[in-house]
């Protein structure tokens, strides 16, 4: 068996090669090596770009660096392929306002060809959303605690309305890319899945202050820099960790059940910025250093999973607590000290 993972040598890219090598399939990891979001982290660039990559040299993924938004070398490159999964994307919600451009084009027209692709071939594809298409509207429905916002119902399913509230160029592409699965489900027969993710996180993320919260606390917390809070620290989360995803992706290869699916930890694993800052206080044995800052133009401040869809439809749960993957990605962070410049 064979499947091409775009993005591959991204963070969830990485773990999904890894997966499908460990299976005995053979892989290829489609990826274009950006590094737009890690110059704005203050790691050492080439060496955080570089280990997904040599990570999956070193375990024999097929390496290509080439670009989605490339048609031609895509159709060319999932020639023989019995699934893709379609990691690649621009993620960040700050840098999609800042460079609307390339969130279109990265997340629209690619999300588009790599479906075309999976129908020109005859193959099952499964993307990656995300919970932000919901909306800001959610917002509206929160009351507060001490360090978390908490909401009645807790959990939120895929029939919950979305594109509410303050929108941004993400939400846009997102949806786009959302839209035009369906639309090849419907018109195609397409056997085609997309992932609506939450509070991703795991070892091999880089993670900044762009995207990757989770990650982005861990390093900052052991590099000791001081972490900023946008808004007050409650926004809450169900974590969801990287190998869990992994799962998510094989258990719709085997049930080719298509549609869209909240892929996230659920309420056993919510956790709160705030609650992020106290755990990592006890794994450390100090504090860390955090400051507030002002809200985030298009801010979702909580999200939890309903995810009993995939559970029916594809016999996929969560089984990794926050307490135990955020303490896996901790020690990954200080195994690699030198790409943070600790």
């Amino acid at each position: 068996m064979k499947v091409m993972v775009t993005g591959g040598c991204g963070f969830l890219g990485s773990h999904v090669c890894t997966y499908y090598r460990k299976m005995g399939w053979d892989v290829i990891s489609y990826d274009n090596m950006t590094k737009y979001e890690l110059e704005r982290t203050g790691f050492n660039v080439e060496l955080a770009r570089n280990y997904n990559r040599d990570l999956l040299n070193s375990i024999g993924v097929e390496i290509l660096t080439q670009d989605i938004r490339n048609f031609d070398e895509l159709l060319t490159a999932s020639d023989g392929c019995d699934y893709i999964i379609h990691t690649a994307a621009q993620p960040a919600m700050t840098l999609s306002v800042t460079d609307p451009v390339l969130d279109f084009t990265t997340n629209a027209l690619g999300t588009f060809n790599v479906l075309e692709a999976a129908r020109i071939h005859q193959i099952p594809v499964a993307t990656c959303g995300t919970i932000h298409i919901y909306g800001t509207g959610i917002n509206d429905t929160l009351h507060e605690e001490k360090k978390r916002y908490i909401r009645d119902p807790v959990a939120i399913s895929e029939s919950h309305p979305v594109m509410t509230g303050t929108l941004t160029p993400l939400h846009a592409s997102k949806k786009s890319g959302e839209d035009y699965l369906m639309a090849y489900i419907h018109s195609y027969g397409v056997k085609a899945a997309t992932f609506r993710l939450t509070g991703l996180y795991g070892e091999n993320q880089f993670g900044g202050e762009d995207h990757g919260w989770a990650a982005h606390f861990t390093i900052s917390a052991i590099r000791k820099k001081a972490i900023t809070l946008f808004g007050n620290g409650k926004q809450l989360r169900d974590i969801v960790f990287a190998t869990d995803v992994c799962t998510a992706f094989h258990a719709f290869y085997e049930k080719q059940q298509p549609g869209i699916y909240n892929i996230g930890g659920g309420e056993t694993n919510t956790i709160s910025l705030l609650e992020c800052i106290d755990y990592l206080e006890e794994v450390l044995g100090r504090k860390v250093d955090y400051q507030f800052g002002g809200e985030r133009h298009g801010d979702l401040k909580y999200f939890v999973s309903d995810t009993s869809l995939a559970k029916k439809q594809l016999g996929w749960e969560p089984t990794i607590s926050p307490q135990v993957g955020l303490k896996r990605l901790h020690d990954w962070v200080l195994e690699n000290k030198r790409i943070f410049n600790v």
